[in-house]
């Protein structure tokens, strides 16, 4: 069998490249990933998976964040233009992207694999030194590019799923795939959980190429310390007036934000563990004379654990309410992203790591590291930790161009490879042989 998946993985290699050039090409962001999960669907059914898409993927009163239908409009006749079938597309109305494929191999574990596949809203670098505008698979759509490494994960998750239907005589159990949209903005896992994403899986395996494993032959076999977060959107409308001739008829909405967003950052720090809060955007105001009747800004906090950033939402909630009360201000806040803490399961660290041990490509091999930031897999882990499975977060070692969601960002795809047997090898382990 080692030899087998040796093999089958050389014979892909090339497919795995061409794959991720070309998803690398067509980069769409959270919720407008309709090419991407129309490539990702046809080939999973031609690989003989079960697919669930659209509302059987999504839960759409969980959905966070999304575009305007106009806009999801034209995302997707860009889709269709730019080589998916117009058929599949339809599906996927209304920003419901993202799929969950099944392999059904006789009796046995549920063991899923999730692979997030939406790009970073980033104007990619035109620099000859950058090697995908150098050999020509830079992104086509503006303002948007895969600089996080997501397109690298698609290509390992479609090279995950040939293989194992390859094998799929050979093993028990039940494979699930989940190709999650909305990952950055911790988007869309809630909605795909909400919709029976990960309902009787046992274990659950994600990756992430290069973030703190930053050297090709690396990988971190399991992470922790995913802070979960809340993003919200809040909105001030009060009442403009002459600011000379009639100040006092006015409702200031500018003051009651800066009010609010000077506040927010003094909610006291927790006992319990660490907490994070942003202010990051902040628009207001109509003029120079005119009374601001219109304020708008974007938040996020975040918590070494959910009851930590749920303390740090429900203290937010409390001083934007305050803040509109200051000024005589109206107010409404819009969650738009949001996910839970996570941490990775000891036994399937050293699974992991037993694995990757066996397999000459890696050659640092790092048992743990915390992560020290959000990554909507932590949400997907948690509900399966919860429900009594167990899970674990790899990091795959690359070397990187530059830093994540840098318009530089390219890391080497000579870790395809390894990625993806590392990945068979950790099912095949799960799951059970015939």
């Amino acid at each position: 069998m080692s030899d087998k998946i040796t093999a089958l993985v050389e014979k892909i290699t090339a497919a795995l490249i061409a794959y991720r050039r070309d998803f690398h090409r067509y980069p769409e962001s959270g919720w407008t990933e309709f090419r991407t999960t129309a490539i990702v669907a046809d080939k999973l059914q031609q690989f003989g998976y079960t697919l669930r898409m659209g509302r059987k993927a999504i839960m759409e009163v969980d959905m966070m964040g999304v575009p305007l239908p106009e806009e999801l409009e034209k995302h997707m006749e860009r889709a269709v233009r730019q080589g998916a079938k117009a058929e599949l597309i339809q599906v996927m109305t209304g920003g419901m992207t993202g799929v969950i494929a099944d392999l059904k191999c006789g009796e046995g574990p549920t063991v899923a694999l999730r692979f997030d596949i939406d790009a970073n809203d980033i104007e990619e670098s035109s620099d000859e030194k950058h090697l995908p505008f150098r050999e020509g698979f830079a992104s086509q759509n503006g303002s948007v590019m895969h600089a996080c490494g997501h397109d690298g994960h698609v290509a390992i998750g479609l090279g995950v799923a040939e293989l194992l239907a390859e094998m799929k005589d050979e093993i028990s159990g039940t494979i699930r795939l989940i190709f999650e949209p909305g990952e950055e903005g911790s988007r869309g896992a809630r909605a795909m959980v909400s919709a029976g994403a990960v309902d009787g899986v046992d274990y659950i395996l994600g990756i992430h190429i290069g973030f703190q494993a930053k050297k090709t032959g690396q990988i971190i076999c399991g992470t922790g310390k995913f802070l979960a977060t809340t993003k919200l959107d809040v909105t001030y409308s009060g009442k403009p007036a002459h600011s000379g001739a009639a100040p006092e008829e006015g409702k200031n909405s500018l003051l009651a934000a800066a009010t609010c967003a000077l506040n927010l950052h003094a909610i006291a720090r927790h006992g319990q563990g660490a907490t994070r809060i942003t202010v990051g955007t902040l628009v207001a105001g109509q003029g120079r004379n005119v009374i601001p009747p219109n304020a708008f800004f974007q938040m996020e906090t975040r918590g070494e654990t959910s009851e930590l950033d749920d303390y740090m939402a429900e203290q937010s909630r409390r001083i934007i309410a305050a803040a509109a009360d200051m000024y005589g201000c109206q107010y409404a806040i819009k969650q738009v992203g949001g996910t839970k803490s996570g941490e990775s399961s000891p036994e399937m660290i050293t699974k992991v790591k037993e694995i990757a041990t066996a397999m000459p490509f890696f050659n640092d091999i790092i048992e743990y590291s915390s992560f020290g930031a959000t990554e909507d897999f932590s949400h997907f882990m948690t509900i399966v930790q919860q429900n009594g499975g167990m899970g674990t977060y790899i990091m795959i070692g690359s070397d990187l161009a530059a830093g994540h969601h840098s318009n530089y960002f390219n890391f080497d795809e000579s870790i395809l490879a390894p990625g993806v047997e590392l990945m068979v090898r950790s099912v095949l382990d799960l799951i059970g042989r015939k």
